[in-house]
């Protein structure tokens, strides 16, 4: 690896409305783009809820809390450096090609060794019915307009072991999350070695983890217990100790409110059924869930719908941009996944 990964512009609200943590030293002030994964990641701040800061973090002498200033909507975040093709200048090799699997989209573009963009992202729309084999075929053809790679990353919504999908909730239904499960579609996901089928297609080593964990590699300060949650189609969650991933636990499937799950009261289905402001407080409410859950020193909120919590969340929590979901895909090679 040559060079540090730049990290997505972040921005934290101004009004206290969950759980939240102490501002750490030095963290960047909303709206600033950090210069590092760890000084973006300080602006996560540290526990205020009595519980001190996680011992060796950046976080451990931080001073009281400041009030929080006086509630007003936060702006949404500007597209950070990394977020733009960089200029025609040689790549740091190694170069990545980074995919990000989503239940509404497939995205993709490619990095040098520094993180910078080495074009535009392409994307496309997620069809249904899907098999692995048809997901495959999408992705090389989504690729086959970036520049050439020597090596490939790739953010998957699920469960991923050693390159193999254990869980695809959203790939083996019918027509899209909150639609029927189709029994064939269980068999053909699970255990499929996504990672050797795109690396014989493309030519390229391939490594695939969690999307939710490649996201939190882009944007933790690496002290202290830090939890991710992408708020998209449905919800991630990653928890990370010292900067080492923790195993992937798939709280979206765990019970949360009347007998139904994180996913079936906060993805993408029941936001736009129920309306934003009915969906941000069920939101607050899971929060508060895992906060007692992991107990964690800082919260990030990534993915599609994250931007709606802005100045409606506690101030020490950061909102990620979503292009960490791309970045985060370098970290890949550098950490592994499981």
């Amino acid at each position: 690896m040559t060079g540090p990964t730049p990290t997505p512009r972040s921005s934290t609200s101004s009004k206290a409305a969950a759980p939240g943590r102490r501002a750490a030293p030095g963290a960047s002030p909303a709206g600033t783009a950090p210069k590092t994964a760890a000084s973006a990641a300080s602006a996560g701040g540290s526990r205020a809820t009595g519980h001190r800061a996680a011992a060796g973090g950046p976080a451990a002498a931080a001073p009281a809390a400041r009030k929080a200033p006086p509630a007003r909507k936060a702006a949404a975040a500007a597209p950070s450096a990394a977020a733009r093709p960089a200029a025609a200048v040689a790549p740091a090799r190694p170069v990545t090609l980074a995919i990000d699997i989503g239940g509404t989209g497939l995205k993709a573009s490619v990095l040098d060794a520094e993180g910078r963009l080495l074009a535009d992202r392409v994307r496309v729309a997620t069809t249904y019915p899907i098999t692995p084999e048809q997901m495959v075929d999408q992705l090389v053809k989504l690729v086959q307009p970036l520049p050439a790679a020597d090596r490939v990353s790739v953010g998957f919504p699920g469960v991923v072991r050693r390159g193999h999908i254990l869980t695809a909730p959203h790939f083996v239904t019918k027509a899209g999350p909150g639609t029927k499960v189709v029994k064939e579609l269980v068999v053909l996901w699970t255990g499929f070695d996504l990672a050797e089928a795109l690396s014989m297609r493309l030519g390229l080593p391939v490594r695939v983890a969690n999307d939710a964990d490649l996201q939190g590699w882009a944007v933790i300060s690496g002290h202290g217990i830090e939890m991710v949650i992408t708020l998209g189609t449905g919800v991630g969650t990653a928890l990370f100790a010292d900067g080492k991933l923790a195993p992937h636990l798939e709280l979206a499937h765990q019970p949360f409110r009347k007998g139904e799950t994180y996913n079936e009261q906060i993805g993408e289905v029941p936001l736009k059924r129920i309306g934003v402001p009915k969906w941000r407080k069920r939101v607050i409410e899971a929060i508060g869930n895992f906060d007692r859950l992991a107990n964690y020193d800082r919260l990030y909120l990534g993915g599609g719908n994250a931007h709606h919590m802005q100045g409606h969340i506690d101030p020490s929590v950061t909102i990620v941009d979503n292009v960490a979901g791309i970045v985060g895909g370098i970290k890949l090679w550098v950490h592994g996944g499981h």
